[in-house]
């Protein structure tokens, strides 16, 4: 599963339908532009919260998947903590490939 999504990360960044970077993607959740955030599992506390917070209060989804490297491996990148998925069909894709339930806060997993 993990390759899966990688790949379509991949694919996802040589289509134009994201962003990355902490800055790069803030910007563009306050734009509007955004429907899933990606966050890192290595990411700092200060970053999960931040990203969790901004994405809660703009009624974004978002996942804490993979690591830094890997992300950043799967772009063509450095690392990166954060990925901003712009394409509400990818978005939904790599939903259901992580998990829909991960995404239901009233449900427990």
């Amino acid at each position: 599963m993990n390759n899966k999504v990688l790949s379509l990360l991949g694919l996802t960044a040589k289509g134009a339908n994201l962003v990355s970077g902490e800055d790069t993607t803030l910007n563009e959740i306050k734009k509007g532009k955004i429907k899933l955030v990606i966050i890192s599992q290595d990411a700092s506390d200060n970053t999960k919260k931040k990203f969790i917070d901004k994405a809660k209060f703009r009624d974004i989804d978002y996942v804490i998947f993979s690591t830094k490297f890997e992300l950043g491996k799967a772009i063509g990148k450095n690392e990166r903590a954060v990925i901003g998925i712009k394409n509400i069909n990818l978005a939904r894709q790599i939903k259901n490939l992580i998990g829909g339930e991960a995404f239901d806060e009233n449900e427990s997993l």
